[in-house]
């Protein structure tokens, strides 16, 4: 009896009374924001068919396109390919990416089950728009280095410009994103949103330079966003300019039409 009220009284002296009080409540916003980011950042990094899509063949295009003579390009080509290459890398991650996703999440119950959380709305919406967010800034930086190898010489005068062009893209292509995965059936989400990816890759510009399209695709090309953002993008990083009022605009009207009829379109299930 004494050995025990011994050790009781060596633990209270070692944790003081309330130590171990039960706190029930939300935890911070900046902890609870900092750990959705972390593990919408993890879940996109790790799944196979996202690192095809944000970078593999991303990957595969800036090296394939910067050696093989295919269109009419300057010397050295990977200067005019990397600005294609990275609006086609915002694509993959922020619009088909977050679209299969979030069907696949609306058809498990994923979102349902998180929105009866202690977790507000706010945190889990911005969790995902930081974790697409780093994974487009990761994206930058690994096509950015391989691109280097390639002999790529960026204007240095463009490469802030760049940043905030890259933001509004994944703000865009999210918006579309959330449209598209928000409302249909995982399956046709599945489908319908790699079709869009092809689409923009080879009527945006991205595949091929917006001048070697043919012409009525040529003329489209900058009113899709992968196009506009890949000439804002070449604007700034082969020019050193920047970008032109169109592209901007083309960006900001698709961000914001996805975005008013994803919020009403949108469904938990």
């Amino acid at each position: 009896m004494n050995a025990e009220t011994n050790a009781q009284a060596q633990l209270g002296a070692q944790f003081p009374a309330g130590t171990f009080a039960p706190k029930p409540g939300r935890g911070r916003a900046g902890r609870m924001l900092a750990a959705q980011t972390r593990i919408e950042a993890l879940l996109i990094i790790r799944h196979g068919e996202q690192a095809l899509l944000t970078l593999i063949i991303p990957l595969a295009l800036l090296i394939g396109l910067s050696t093989l003579h295919i269109g009419t390009l300057p010397e050295p080509r990977v200067n005019s390919v990397m600005p294609r290459i990275l609006a086609l890398a915002v694509m993959s991650t922020a619009f088909t990416g977050q679209a299969i996703a979030l069907g696949f999440d609306r058809r498990y119950g994923v979102l349902k089950r998180l929105s009866a959380t202690a977790l507000p709305r706010w945190t889990l919406v911005s969790g995902r728009v930081l974790a697409t967010l780093l994974v487009v800034a990761l994206q930058a930086v690994v096509l950015g280095v391989a691109a280097v190898l390639l002999g790529w010489s960026p204007a240095l005068s463009g490469l802030l410009p760049a940043i905030p062009l890259l933001v509004l893209g994944t703000l865009a292509f999210g918006a579309a994103g959330v449209l598209v995965g928000g409302a249909l059936r995982a399956e046709i989400v599945l489908a319908l949103a790699n079709a869009i990816w092809f689409v923009l890759l080879l009527a945006g510009g991205l595949a091929l330079p917006t001048s070697d399209l043919p012409g009525p695709v040529g003329a489209v090309a900058g009113f899709l966003p992968s196009g506009a953002l890949a000439e804002a993008l070449d604007a700034a990083l082969v020019n050193g300019a920047l970008p032109g009022l169109q592209p901007v605009a083309v960006l900001l009207a698709w961000g914001a039409v996805c975005g008013v009829l994803a919020i009403r379109t949108t469904r938990l299930t």
